[in-house]
């Protein structure tokens, strides 16, 4: 089993910038790729940004690309989500979420990934 929890979420006004952790415990090794959601009030889950463990690689999702970037520290088992530039509409909670199998990073469905953390707040004020 593999345990993710979040941090660093908050308010913050239009153009601010936030940068949220989150840290994996428990069977580490055994994951390929970590990745970011987030869901709106009403609004189905959706995929952000993914980091494969191998080689470092990174996919965005279109609405953040350019302004997001998710990176990671492996001596500490944590994945991060530095988000510049935000807007009102990347109002969300967003959650961390790993996976161990060898999907392509451009797979990005939600039930690809078998572990989540509990999610983070974070409202951008406009």
């Amino acid at each position: 089993q593999v345990q993710l929890v979040e941090s660093g979420g908050g308010l913050v006004q239009t153009g601010g910038s936030l940068r949220l952790s989150c840290a994996a415990s428990g069977r580490t090794l055994s994951i390929s790729t970590m990745a970011w959601f987030r869901q709106a009030p009403g609004k189905e889950r959706e995929f952000v940004a993914a980091i494969r463990r191998s080689d470092d690689s990174t996919y965005y999702a279109d609405s953040v690309k350019g302004r997001f970037t998710i990176s990671r520290d492996s001596a500490k088992n944590t994945v991060y989500l530095q988000m510049n530039s935000l807007k009102p509409e990347d109002t969300a909670v967003y959650y961390c979420a790993a996976r161990d199998n060898s999907l392509s990073l451009r797979y990005t469905g939600a039930p690809s990934y078998g572990y989540w953390g509990q999610g983070t707040q974070v409202t951008v004020s406009s």
